[in-house]
């Protein structure tokens, strides 16, 4: 199935209405990004998922809910691996999965998640090697110890080069 899961959020600012909202939620300490966006899911609406990739990410400062701290919002794109709903009644108004054409033309939405659907019906269209940024995980300067880069993917003719002449 090739439709985001999207939900209304009962949230702790005040709204004027009920908007559409993709899962999502803070970050453990330690935790990665991926690890995050999958276990909010989870939590959130039932659906268990693997991480694909970054879609994008937004940063703001001096909003209410970020406790005093600058905001980052990283949207992921995942694959889900149930489909059935069984979501946070403490968190959720509703689930369901939503069409994304419907969810990019409603004006049920925030701007966000109206731009999130575009740049995913585009990376249907258009393939996700145009938008993705993936992880790859690196050895750390210390022993044993590893680190995750995110980024567009390297053509294969860069992946492997030593002597850029």
């Amino acid at each position: 199935m090739n439709l985001p899961y999207v939900l209304k959020r009962r949230i702790m600012i005040k709204q004027t209405r009920n908007t559409w909202k993709f899962p999502g939620g803070l970050s453990e300490p330690g935790e990665d990004i991926g690890n995050t966006a999958v276990r909010e899911v989870f939590e959130e609406t039932g659906i268990t998922s693997e991480f694909k990739s970054i879609l994008s990410m937004r940063q703001q400062h001096g909003q209410p809910g970020a406790f005093g701290k600058s905001d980052m919002y990283i949207i992921c794109r995942l694959e889900p691996s149930s489909f059935r709903i069984n979501f946070c009644q403490q968190e959720c108004l509703r689930c369901e999965w939503m069409d994304l054409t419907d969810l990019s033309k409603t004006k049920e939405t925030t701007p966000i998640t109206s731009n999130i659907a575009r740049l995913l019906l585009y990376g249907y269209r258009e393939g996700f090697d145009q938008i993705d940024i993936s992880m790859r995980e690196f050895p750390a300067m210390y022993t044993g110890l590893f680190y995750k880069l995110y980024h567009r993917e390297l053509p294969e003719s860069y992946r492997n080069v030593t002597d850029m002449q």
